[in-house]
């Protein structure tokens, strides 16, 4: 799967080293504010008792904002400037401490749920909202060899991934701070980025300085890229939105079919909105392609990140599981400097790059769903990462390159799937499989336990039936218990055999993924080859 491309490091702004660099530390603070998150899973399930759904819920809106924040703000950018768009995500960072904060141990456990959700949806609307300035600002300094520099850009979130782990094994397994604590400390990368963007000048994308209107970008979206991101929408004013409303209200409409119908009516206004906008254009079929394979890219990248925490430290032990994360991250970190050499040396398109990352990611998950001993989950979970190091930002160097009509429009849309499919599908989903996994098992062995110490809320996911999992706090008593009776035994035994079940269904994600790599390759060898396109050899959505 060669056609690789002529690289370059040149730069169209004199402050683009700056410019990356600072986009760098807004992704780092994201980063480091989603590991914290991520080992602070059972801390809350401890001291709130919620389920394997419902943490899956919380982490889930550590991405729908963000497909928030980076849908809107790549939709403005262009027309308000990178820099009200970082003031913004700035002021929504401190917000989103305030927020969170307030959650504490002697609250109801439906008002401490509403804190964390809330205040971890405000998170990532920041972090969407940078990432609608950082990406199309790096593609736009380098437009010569943008995989290798958005790669760079993106380093920065497993540079995250690892301060953020270090600081639960440090802080929270070491000196066992509290979690706020350990949380609130996302808030120093967040001054140095506010810092790094002070005062700087930024390039306009290629699509702007040609003069294009916002439907004029959005016309290679089009109605089948729309599409994409407003089912998903919908689906988040059904479920999530809907779950919110109920709490501050206290109207059973939200949860209703009537208010069903209005969230999928909302949801088909935008498609009407997009398709008035670019004058009913169909789109890109390639583009479409490209949303629905970053919709299965963000939940399994994005989701599994989420859970794999909590699953290898349930698996071995939680510090154990704590340094395997800041061993994982601290490999993509490094890696995503090397997007550069692998182009260059392997000949590789990044179609072709795609393919060997969704394979790798396969094998490593079914790998660390049979972990058994520390070493053997290290050699685990490095197959897996080197699979999922580059998918994210090889995916927006493709837009870039065969979309430049777009300016930040159609990558941001992709960055938003990504993460609004982690929180509506990935992160809730694989808890959901958890505790459909961990209850089957010990229903059928232990029936007993079971009605012991299932939750009293039942977990659901889209269209599947309702499957109640164990209560948090009764299942961290039973796994941190020093001396293990029977019952405790089989609850613990059954919560690790359904962490390794819902790891083996993960995989099947990048398989798909890879199904789709092949015919992609396909269709550019039909074309001659993989290359970058210039807006002047674009006149509208035909071929890319």
């Amino acid at each position: 799967m060669s056609n690789a491309t002529t690289v370059s490091s040149d730069a169209i702004a004199p402050n683009a080293q700056r410019l990356l660099w600072a986009g760098f530390l807004a992704i780092l603070a994201a980063g480091i504010g989603f590991g914290i998150r991520g080992g602070i899973l059972a801390n809350w399930a401890a001291e709130f008792g919620f389920t394997g759904a419902q943490l899956g819920a919380i982490g889930g809106a550590g991405f729908t904002g963000f497909c928030f924040g980076i849908i809107i703000g790549g939709v403005v950018v262009d027309k308000i400037g990178y820099g009200k768009l970082v003031v913004a995500a700035f002021l929504f960072h401190v917000l989103s401490a305030f927020i969170t904060f307030a959650a504490t141990g002697g609250q109801a456990q439906g008002t401490a749920y509403m804190f964390l959700y809330i205040g971890t949806f405000v998170f990532a609307l920041a972090n969407g909202t940078l990432e609608a300035v950082a990406n199309p600002l790096v593609s736009t300094l380098f437009p010569h060899n943008r995989t290798h520099y958005l790669n760079i850009l993106h380093a920065s979130w497993p540079a995250g991934l690892v301060l953020g782990g270090l600081v639960g094994w440090i802080l929270g397994e070491g000196m066992h701070l509290s979690w706020k604590l350990q949380l609130g400390l996302f808030l120093v990368p967040t001054a140095l980025y506010g810092v790094a963007f002070y005062g700087q000048s930024f390039p306009k994308s290629e699509a702007s300085a040609k003069g294009l209107s916002v439907g004029q970008m959005l016309h290679e979206v089009g109605i089948l890229g729309a599409l994409v991101a407003c089912v998903l929408v919908g689906l988040f004013f059904k479920d999530q939105l809907g779950s919110i409303l109920v709490f501050f209200t206290g109207s059973a409409f939200f949860a209703s079919a009537a208010w069903a119908y209005m969230a999928w009516a909302t949801a088909g206004a935008l498609l009407l909105v997009v398709a008035i906008q670019t004058n009913f254009s169909v789109g890109s079929m390639l583009l479409f392609v490209l949303f629905m394979t970053h919709m299965l890219l963000g939940a399994v990248e994005l989701g599994t990140d989420g859970w794999i925490q909590n699953i290898t430290g349930n698996i071995l032990t939680p510090a154990q599981g704590k340094i395997l994360f800041v061993f994982t991250s601290l490999l993509m970190f490094s890696l995503r400097f090397c997007a550069h050499f692998i182009e260059k040396n392997l000949r590789l398109s990044p179609i072709g790059l795609l393919f060997i990352c969704s394979v790798l990611a396969a094998i490593g998950l079914r790998m660390v769903s049979g972990i058994e001993t520390f070493v053997g989950a290290m050699v685990a979970l490095a197959v897996y990462a080197l699979g999922k190091t580059f998918f994210w930002p090889t995916m927006l160097a493709v837009v870039g390159d065969r979309f430049p009509r777009t300016g930040a429009v159609a990558m941001s849309i992709m960055g938003g799937i990504g993460m609004m499919s982690a929180g509506l599908l990935g992160g809730p989903g694989l808890g959901y499989a958890k505790d459909r996994f961990t209850a089957e098992h010990l229903t059928a062995t232990a029936p007993a336990v079971y009605e012991q110490y299932k939750a009293q809320v039942p977990s659901k996911f889209l269209f599947l039936d309702e499957v109640t999992g164990l209560d948090g706090t009764k299942l961290s008593e039973a796994q941190t218990a020093p001396v293990k009776n029977p019952e405790q035994r089989m609850v613990a035994d059954a919560s690790i055999l359904g962490d390794r079940e819902t790891l083996k269904a993960d995989s099947f994600i990048p398989v798909a993924m890879a199904t789709i790599y092949v015919m992609l390759f396909l269709y550019f060898k039909a074309l001659g080859g993989y290359k970058p396109l210039r807006i002047d050899e674009v006149s509208g959505p035909g071929k890319r």
